[in-house]
């Protein structure tokens, strides 16, 4: 016993070791108002802003379609594109969020064909001649293949030496539409996109 403290309190050096326990005791009471429930409730994070990407953005042949265009011209929204290239062929796809949706294709190709060779050796069986579209141009339509649906093409001969195909495939199963009445629309489209003065 030391200083008229107890031993079990008093250390080895005779002195007493209250503080210690008393700030234990201390960090303990601030740890549980710590844990308390009067802090205000976190605020809520919004949600992130989707950001839609011009189809343009995807480069390569994206860079001549743009998504209202698209939808003013055949009445069909379209919100992802993407890119590629093969040879000399630049391609663009554009597609709704949905997997399940139709598909615009575009593909652009250099070439030394003239008008008479297009029409002999370009434009599909069936297809049929369109007026004030690039040098020549066809529309044709084509059946379902498994796995899609019916599609409606447009193929033209720009006045800068390029081929150019525009195709639209609807989704497998989907509601049969009047093709050739569609393929007026896409005529428009072609007519908008049309890179003859590039």
């Amino acid at each position: 016993m030391s200083d008229g403290f107890p031993a079990d309190v008093a250390g080895p050096d005779g002195r007493w070791e209250m503080r210690g326990r008393l700030c234990l005791i201390g960090a303990g009471l601030l740890l549980l108002s710590a844990c308390g429930d009067d802090s205000p409730p976190p605020q809520a994070i919004p949600a992130p802003e989707v950001v839609r990407l011009p189809a343009a953005s995807a480069g390569g042949a994206c860079q001549l379609l743009d998504y209202p265009v698209i939808e003013e011209a055949i009445g069909v929204r379209f919100e992802v594109s993407a890119a590629s290239r093969y040879g000399k062929t630049d391609t663009c796809v554009v597609r709704g969020e949905a997997a399940d949706g139709p598909e615009l294709a575009l593909a652009v190709s250099p070439t030394t064909a003239d008008s008479g060779i297009f029409a002999d050796e370009v434009v599909p069986r069936g297809g049929t001649s369109v007026k004030g579209l690039g040098k020549a141009a066809y529309r044709a339509t084509t059946k379902a293949a498994k796995g899609s649906g019916p599609g409606v093409e447009v193929g033209w001969l720009t006045g800068n030496g390029r081929l150019v195909n525009l195709r639209y495939t609807f989704p497998e199963g989907d509601e049969p539409v009047d093709l050739d009445e569609f393929a007026g629309k896409l005529v428009t489209l072609a007519k908008k996109i049309d890179i003859s003065s590039l």
